[in-house]
């Protein structure tokens, strides 16, 4: 299973690096929205979960992975610009549905806000419009961390907190891209936690209200940093929203166990595929434009 890979200018401003998995039989395309510090590579059991029944699209944020070596890194992204490289990426591939985890349902519900009129269906794993205490724990040792750049702190945090239930060969990994990313990554996210802790978890929330697609929020009942109480407070502004619990898993969901893995692909399907009887016309993304790119 190997992506078309391609490195897209957005608006002349920034260039994406994006992972393609065409499936000859699908007819949807998804697009994965990462959460902060990660990559494409955090996607791979969750494309492995979703093609061959839909076309994946997974890309990096300009500022980070295989999209760092493109970009000058003069400024920081604010999560509405990330919304907007969002947007660009829907209209190119014709994206169909959304998927995002952990800090990547920010930008992906401002987006939504916009009503992207290709749009049917969105997923948001691991995302809560709350910060509860140990989430605001998390933070405000990330931001010190962060701050002083101090790469053995941060890769342990992440460990220790959200990723407490990762398999031993998951952490190892986590901790060796967390704690070799650049400076400016850093800077980056000190940045997104700074707009969380100020107002971008409430600019999320009252934009949700625009959105009339149905949408379905998944977390784990292990996750304590986004709980699924917390969750179901969408269900006050989201007019179309379901919820799942995933039983036996903490924030990283189909990464920490079999299970989880198990549980997560079944509510994904159950929730994104097509009733039998419906017809639809396949979408087929323009193999010419995806060329055409850097």
């Amino acid at each position: 299973m190997r992506p078309e890979i391609a490195v897209l200018d957005i608006q002349s401003q920034y260039r994406v690096y994006t992972e393609f998995y065409r499936a000859d039989a699908a007819e949807k395309t998804i697009i994965l929205i990462n959460g902060s510090l990660a990559t494409t590579a955090s996607f791979a059991q969750t494309v492995r979960n979703l093609h061959p029944h839909f076309n994946v699209v997974a890309f990096d944020q300009p500022y980070s992975g295989k999209s760092k070596p493109h970009n000058p890194h003069e400024t920081l992204m604010t999560k509405h610009e990330e919304g907007q490289i969002l947007l660009e990426l829907i209209d190119h591939f014709g994206v169909d549905q959304v998927m995002s985890f952990s800090w990547g349902g920010a930008s992906t519900l401002l987006a939504l806000a916009h009503k992207p009129r290709r749009i049917e269906k969105a997923v948001i794993s691991s995302f809560s419009p709350v910060i509860n205490e140990p989430m605001r724990d998390y933070l405000e040792r990330g931001v010190s961390y962060l701050s002083a750049c101090d790469r053995y702190q941060v890769g342990n945090l992440v460990n220790d907190t959200i990723g407490k239930f990762l398999p031993s060969l998951f952490k190892r990994f986590n901790y060796r891209h967390v704690s070799s990313l650049t400076e400016h990554e850093y800077r980056q996210m000190n940045f997104h936690i700074s707009e969380v802790l100020d107002h971008d978890l409430n600019n999320a929330l009252v934009g949700s209200r625009n959105i009339a697609i149905p949408m379905l929020f998944v977390n784990g009942d292990w996750d304590e940093y986004t709980t699924v109480q917390d969750a179901r407070r969408f269900g006050d502004n989201v007019r179309n929203c379901q919820f799942s619990t995933i039983k036996g898993a903490g924030h990283f969901l189909d990464m920490e166990n079999k299970s989880a893995c198990r549980d997560t692909r079944k509510v994904l399907m159950d929730f994104l595929l097509p009733a039998p009887q419906e017809n639809r016309v396949r979408y087929q993304p323009y193999q010419g434009h995806h060329a055409l790119a850097i």
